[in-house]
């Protein structure tokens, strides 16, 4: 790619392939972080999967919902600070 910047003018395909590869590997991860969190279902396929604990998963649930009240408190008395 003659138009790219330095250093990537002689970039070849396979390294191309392989940084597309690389995202998509690391999206994909992010995307199935954020399922697991939703649904708790944890792993790929039903044989694979762990039991979840509900009562620790809510407990859990909990102590992040409070960290962010707490966050959301402690941000909204920042910007009333008259300074």
């Amino acid at each position: 790619m003659p138009w790219w910047p330095e250093p990537h003018p002689n970039t070849n395909l396979f390294a191309v392939l392989v940084h597309v590869l690389g995202e998509s590997i690391r999206h994909a991860g992010h995307a199935d972080i954020l399922r697991e969190g939703l649904d708790g279902r944890t792993g790929v396929r039903a044989e694979h999967e762990k039991k979840i604990d509900e009562e620790a998963r809510a407990a859990h649930c909990a102590r992040i919902e409070q960290a962010a009240r707490s966050a959301a408190a402690i941000q909204a008395q920042r910007s009333f600070r008259v300074t």
